[in-house]
């Protein structure tokens, strides 16, 4: 049996997380290892621009956090951590590791980076299919920040087969950080195509942290779920055949039953009988759950078939303006002077001809499935006194316009509706992500080991 856990499910889940997980991994004696997915396709396009300003960045920015208080105990106990927190930068992650070690007394531990997975600069993407899961083709507008292919589990396998005892990534696919490990310890051919899909299907199952242990699965009176203060970070103990039972942290809060695993099966699965990675195209449509004790539950029956001829690889680019701004209203009429404030604002953008797409959103009465039209909110009636935040969103591709349009929010102080107050405001710039699917052989995918190790 080999044991591998989740550490994090994306860039700034819960820092102390990760401690409980090593520490079940740890005293069962037999090793394994822990992976962080910390890695989204807008986390990613940040990480370029943080790294464009300043060489040493574009790493997970809570690196040192999720590693520093289990670096000691995963190196004594052999539990290889595998993680895609090097972002836009595996190298500076690499160094900020190997000096945590130095700085922990550990000394010079091999960490490997994985690398292959930047392909700026290197293709035609006008010779490449644009691609969004629906078949249409959007068209690229705004300048390329960074194009990065998803790597599979390959090079993440030989580097732990080579000794590594931590692995940095960039992009690669999710699943692929839990079957690198498991096809390191097993030595499972990639010609083995069912036991790629249940080590893909395991990664699949952990990649997203707390999800698959009741975390995003709680809704209170209809799916309990206790301890979410503490919730259990999940672990997957799978056998050499492929199956595997999925349980959770010792002592830790949430729950891993039936429910939660159907759950995160079916999470971000476009087609149950073929799930497409770089490694194998998933079905499970044949698989099995069985409750294998409190929190456990055993999985079985994943099958896999060729892995598809193309790789997909994010494009981000430079979009947009974004603002924001958010004003309160409160006590008696205070819905009906909230509506004033954004008929105002409507008014207010018309009037100085800011060419600005704008919306507004009145929380806590309509706002989450409201339109950019506020159509929901015109038939709207509940006129009983309340608490009602207003927050506005305005979109362009001049910064003046979109900083102007928040300004008009924030006149709103001594300009009326009577009783406004709390005003939040920001201005930013905002990402775009296209998915393009790109020939296997434009893509190299290798590691190497980062400097300073044994």
């Amino acid at each position: 049996m080999y044991r591998i856990g989740s550490g994090a499910g994306f860039s700034g889940d819960r820092v102390d997380a990760p401690q409980s997980v090593v520490a079940s991994i740890a005293a069962a004696g037999q090793g394994g290892a822990i992976i962080f997915e910390t890695l989204g396709e807008r986390t990613l396009a940040l990480g370029q621009i943080a790294r464009k300003h300043h060489p040493e960045r574009g790493y997970e920015p809570l690196l040192e956090d999720l590693l520093e208080p289990i670096l000691a105990q995963c190196v004594t106990h052999g539990i290889v951590i595998v993680g895609n927190f090097g972002q836009a930068n595996p190298p500076a992650a690499a160094a900020v590791i190997q000096a945590m070690a130095a700085r922990l007394g550990l000394g010079s531990l091999r960490i490997a980076v994985v690398e292959g997975d930047d392909l700026t600069g290197r293709i035609d993407l006008d010779q490449t299919e644009r691609w969004d899961g629906d078949g249409r083709l959007p068209e690229i507008e705004g300048d390329v920040i960074a194009v990065n292919a998803y790597l599979g589990a390959a090079p993440i396998a030989e580097a732990i087969r080579a000794g590594a005892q931590v692995v940095v990534t960039g992009r690669v696919a999710d699943p692929a950080l839990v079957l690198g490990p498991l096809v390191a310890h097993f030595d499972w051919s990639w010609d083995d195509l069912d036991r790629i899909a249940a080590g893909t299907l395991a990664g699949h199952l952990l990649e997203c942290g707390s999800q698959v242990s009741g975390g995003f699965f709680a809704d209170p009176g209809f799916k309990d779920v206790p301890g979410t203060a503490d919730i259990g970070f999940p672990i997957a103990e799978v056998e050499a055949d492929g199956s595997f039972v999925i349980t959770k942290a010792e002592g830790t809060g949430g729950v891993v039953d039936l429910r939660t695993v159907k759950e995160q099966l079916l999470y971000e699965i476009h087609d149950p009988a073929a799930y497409l990675t770089p490694d194998v195209t998933l079905d499970v449509t044949g698989v099995e759950l069985a409750k294998d004790g409190p929190n456990r539950v055993r999985v079985t029956g994943a099958r896999g078939h060729a892995a598809p001829p193309r790789l997909k690889a994010t494009v981000s680019l430079y979009g947009d303006w974004l603002g924001e701004a958010e004003i309160s209203y409160a006590g008696p009429n205070a819905l009906a002077r909230a509506r004033l404030a954004i008929t105002t604002i409507n008014e207010r953008i018309r009037m100085r001809q800011l060419g600005v797409r704008h919306r507004a959103d009145v929380i806590g009465a309509v706002s989450t499935f409201d339109s950019d039209e506020g159509d929901l909110l015109v038939d709207y009636e509940d006129e009983a006194p309340g608490d009602y935040r207003v927050r506005f969103a305005f979109g362009g591709n001049s910064q003046r316009a979109v900083e102007q349009a928040v300004q008009e929010v924030n006149a709103l102080y001594c300009c009326g509706p009577a009783g406004g107050g709390g005003v939040r405001q920001s201005v930013r710039p905002r990402v775009r992500t296209i998915s393009h699917m790109v020939p296997r052989d434009l893509v190299e995918a290798r590691y190497r080991f980062a400097e300073h190790h044994p």
